[in-house]
């Protein structure tokens, strides 16, 4: 059985979440790129959130016993790697100062750690232990 998180780390994990999402997205707002270039950056940060996500989930999943296709598992690991890539290539190619570009790097990491701590914690919190599909009480 899991311990519980305590309230400082889950109130640390949805700070550290909100403050990399407002970041990063304060920075596109403000930043001085076609409106496509920031629609690029969003989306990044979107689909790279549920891609870790789905990963932390997966993993955990398996941990417990809860059957995960492989397809699924392999897609999820696929696309977080993706969401980093395309966030790499995008800013090694983008005409943004060094500190631009560190700046997403950054808020866009903090996101995606703190969006899998509060996936965890969330799981964590429900503190239920999880049932198999023919037992009887689950009805």
């Amino acid at each position: 059985m899991n311990q519980k998180p305590s309230s400082a780390f889950i109130g640390a994990s949805w700070v550290a979440l909100m403050a990399g999402f407002a970041a990063y997205n304060i920075g596109l707002f403000n930043a001085t790129m076609q409106l496509n270039e920031k629609g690029y950056y969003f989306t990044i940060l979107i689909f790279g959130v549920f891609a870790a996500i789905s990963v932390q989930k997966c993993v955990r999943d398996r941990l417990e016993g809860i059957p995960v296709t492989n397809i699924y598992y392999g897609i999820a690991w696929f696309c977080t790697i993706l969401s980093l890539v395309l966030l790499t290539v995008g800013l090694w190619n983008a005409t943004l100062a060094l500190s631009e570009k560190g700046f997403y790097a950054m808020s866009f990491v903090l996101t995606i750690f703190a969006s899998i701590a509060v996936q965890k914690n969330t799981r964590d919190s429900i503190g239920t232990e999880p049932k198999a599909p023919n037992d009887q009480n689950n009805l």
